[in-house]
């Protein structure tokens, strides 16, 4: 059975980065074994086997890189772990946030191993009168880092379930009308290929204009 299609942001000869809808896995595991996951849909819809070389939550929309080859699959598992893919998301969060921030707190690289060393960058873009909408570029990649960091702050993701607030997640759906978690993956910078953008999703746009409605300087 064929995959719904994905849509495609970059293809070369190497890698292919892919637009993932909220509410999908990466790829399919012990703890997610649905057959409606987004790499097979890249597979479908590319025409190619496809190597998955990082993750973006399930609740997570935005730009995902697929390897088409095994060699190009090494080099960029190599590029992650050496710190030269760059990445930004956009986010609406609990709160009043800083107008900038150097988030640098020790986190769990995996779901069960140590804390290690985790640094993000914050920016507020925009303020309501009771949430916020920022940049985040992770400086490291880590187990759920920017939805840590950001409790971390206490300035929690909207509708976050394992980190978020309960009142403020029940209010982002009824003020806002958004139902998934609010973080896009809006950028993606690969070693010679340069700068991916994924655009803004139709809920989160919607929940963003709602969110200026209520603007603070």
């Amino acid at each position: 059975m064929t995959s719904p299609p994905i849509a495609v942001l970059y293809r070369d000869a190497d890698v292919a980065v892919v637009d993932k809808p909220a509410g999908i896995v990466v790829h399919r595991s012990d703890m997610a074994r649905e057959r409606d996951v987004a790499m097979m849909r890249a597979r479908d819809t590319l025409g190619a086997h496809v190597w998955p070389v990082h993750r973006l939550d399930r609740q997570t929309s935005g730009a995902l890189a697929f390897a088409l080859t095994e060699d190009s699959a090494r080099a960029l598992r190599a590029a992650w772990d050496d710190g030269r893919v760059k990445k930004t998301y956009v986010a609406i969060v609990r709160g009043s946030t800083p107008d900038h921030a150097m988030i640098d707190y020790a986190i769990p690289k995996s779901e069960d191993g140590p804390k290690v060393e985790a640094i993000t960058e914050l920016w507020t873009l925009a303020r309501g009168e009771w949430a916020s909408l920022v940049v985040a570029s992770p400086r490291t990649g880590r187990y759920h880092q920017i939805r840590r960091h950001m409790a971390h702050l206490r300035h929690p993701l909207a509708n976050d379930s394992n980190y978020g607030t309960g009142w403020f997640n029940r209010k982002v759906r009824e003020a806002f009308g958004l139902k998934r978690m609010a973080l896009h993956a809006h950028t993606l910078t690969l070693p010679n290929v340069g700068t991916i953008v994924a655009p803004l999703p139709s809920d989160l746009l919607s929940a963003i204009e709602r969110l200026m409605s209520t603007h603070l300087p």
